[in-house]
């Protein structure tokens, strides 16, 4: 068994900081296990590839829930990414780190160092902000983020209507203030996607001390008694173990992390002994208090052949796309499909934006998740406000389905099981009809789709939500970070209970922030890595003083 000082668990956003993090001081060792390919494809570099990120079999995992109590017993799909960068691979590219007051609540629940004075300077080291250097941007960090380079044309006609219907502009959500509308920031650099992997993965890749494992499917922790030593996994059906001399690290994200410390008879006494698992370490909150951003769409039909969509109205320039592409890394195929967005408050009362929009200039349907989805996403033109509840009270779980460990974990977000829920959605939609109906989409507003004209009363709505509510993939929470007798991890990001152990990804967000999760893992990641470098430093100083105390009490023997 080859042995490393830290054993990374999932190629993912955080997996990718870890691995370059840690890797760049070249006396530690590390071995980054990541259970899907490489990332080679060339539908993860260009943004609009996204479509076909969500159809592939090979670079995601599929996931879906299970049937859904209050959305008509559906199950949702629930895409993840399943290469080396992760979700970040193939999600929409959109870089916000949620409310500042996010990360407040998780330092005054408990877990030092998580403030958002804390936190922002690492969301500051990560990145390379295109516009510029400020209080809230850094630049020369990895991950480069930058406006749009040809956004549609609706994108800027939503931006327009969302002031007519009483809403201001914002264009920084990462700035000083949060709420207000306008065009998203996306993680591209030079028309291409800039997943965490081209950021921090690949210019580590040539460095001796990282040994980067694809197709690994991670099966099992290993332990020795209250101590992670190592990781067992399949590779090409053969069954391999790997050792951790210091660390094993779980960046799985919220679905992967908890199951697999599940396989390892970590998590509740009564969930691994109904699957025939020794109880390692009984631990209550792993796989709990799982949230999502719960999403539902407003869809018009666009007279006018402007959208991101095809028809004999716009064939030169949908033929033209690709060349403007090939030779210039503009035109269409850098779209992120969400291309405009922003956060509002629902109501006057409201002390936070409650609501997040994405705009998008197309008529979505279904996550084009199959060829039939897709199909019916890019024929002919239209345009679609999406609208999700920031902070859902519903709370889920992450179980197992089997002690196999190449089955599907059990998903079950449980999503509108607290009715507050519900009644936001319905406010949303209220307010998504409001902006799409103001004066500056009259030139482009055909038939109303979804809802549809004959969904007006707010039972309708709720029926309509039931009907069609689908997730916008922020699953967290399943390893919760805290204090209290469900927490997962510590603030130091140790397992409680466990030593050699961590978990760093969006798992450990005691509660979901108010935006998109991507930028938030890196910046976990960053911090987790942070910690990890000091912890180290700070034994070596402390061997190095111990030696010079022996050395000295010889010498004053020997004299």
């Amino acid at each position: 068994m080859q042995d490393y000082d830290y054993v990374i668990v999932g190629g993912g956003s955080a997996g990718c900081v870890l691995a370059n993090r840690l890797s760049a001081d070249p006396a530690v060792s590390v071995c980054l296990l990541e259970a899907g390919p490489p990332d080679k494809s060339p539908f993860i570099r260009i943004p609009i590839g996204i479509i076909a990120m969500m159809m592939s079999k090979t670079l995601n995992w599929r996931y879906f829930t299970e049937p859904q109590r209050h959305l008509n017993n559906r199950r949702l799909f629930w895409p993840r990414g399943k290469t080396l960068g992760g979700s970040s691979s193939s999600n929409a590219m959109i870089y916000t780190r949620g409310h500042a007051s996010d990360y407040d609540l998780w330092a005054a629940l408990g877990n030092r160092g998580w403030g958002y004075a804390q936190v922002l300077p690492l969301f500051r080291r990560a990145e390379h902000h295109e516009r510029g250097e400020s209080l809230y941007h850094g630049v020369g960090g990895p991950l480069n983020v930058a406006p749009l380079r040809s956004p549609n044309p609706l994108a800027e006609v939503f931006r327009n209507a969302a002031l007519e219907a009483g809403y201001f502009a914002n264009d920084d959500f990462n700035g000083a203030l949060q709420e207000g509308v306008g065009q998203y920031e996306v993680t591209q650099k030079n028309g291409e996607r800039w997943s965490v992997a081209r950021a921090y993965l690949h210019p580590a890749l040539q460095r001796p001390n990282l040994t980067v494992i694809t197709g690994a499917r991670a099966t099992r922790i290993l332990l020795e008694g209250k101590r992670a030593v190592g990781v067992a996994y399949l590779k090409d059906g053969a069954r391999t173990e790997v050792g951790a001399v210091r660390e094993v690290l779980l960046a799985g994200g919220a679905v992967n992390s908890p199951q697999l410390l599940l396989l390892s008879g970590i998590g509740p006494e009564d969930e691994l002994r109904r699957h025939g698992i020794p109880v390692r370490h009984a631990l209550p909150g792993v796989g709990r208090n799982l949230q999502d951003h719960l999403d539902v769409l407003v869809v018009f039909k666009c007279v006018k052949p402007v959208s991101h969509g095809i028809s004999l109205g716009n064939l030169p320039t949908v033929l033209a796309a690709g060349i403007r592409y090939l030779l210039f890394r503009t035109g269409p195929l850098t779209t992120n499909a969400a291309e405009a967005g922003g956060f509002v408050r629902s109501g006057p009362d409201r002390a936070l934006p409650d609501l997040q929009f994405h705009f998008t200039p197309a008529h979505l349907d279904e996550h084009a998740r199959t060829l039939r989805h897709a199909a019916a996403t890019m024929l002919g033109h239209g345009y679609a406000l999406h609208v999700c509840d920031l902070r859902p009270k519903s709370r889920g779980y992450i179980a197992l389905k089997s002690a196999d460990p190449c089955a599907d974990a059990l998903i079950e977000p449980n999503y509108l099981s607290h009715p507050d829920d519900m009644e936001q959605l319905v406010r949303g939609v209220k307010i998504a009809r409001r902006v799409l109906a103001a004066k500056a989409f009259d030139p482009y507003r055909g038939k109303e789709m979804y809802p549809g004209e004959a969904v007006q009363s707010d039972e309708q709505i709720r029926d309509f939500i039931r009907r069609r509510a689908g997730t916008i993939y922020h699953p967290v929470g399943t390893c919760k970070m805290g204090h209290d007798g469900m927490a997962v991890v510590d603030d130091t990001l140790k397992v409680h209970g466990m030593q050699g152990l961590r978990v760093v990804d969006a798992s450990i967000m005691p509660t979901l922030v108010g935006g998109n999760t991507n930028a938030p893992t890196v910046m976990i990641a960053e911090k987790a890595a942070a910690m990890i470098v000091q912890e180290r430093e700070e034994e070596q100083a402390g061997l190095a003083a111990a030696v010079l105390l022996q050395s000295g009490g010889s010498a004053a023997v020997a004299a």
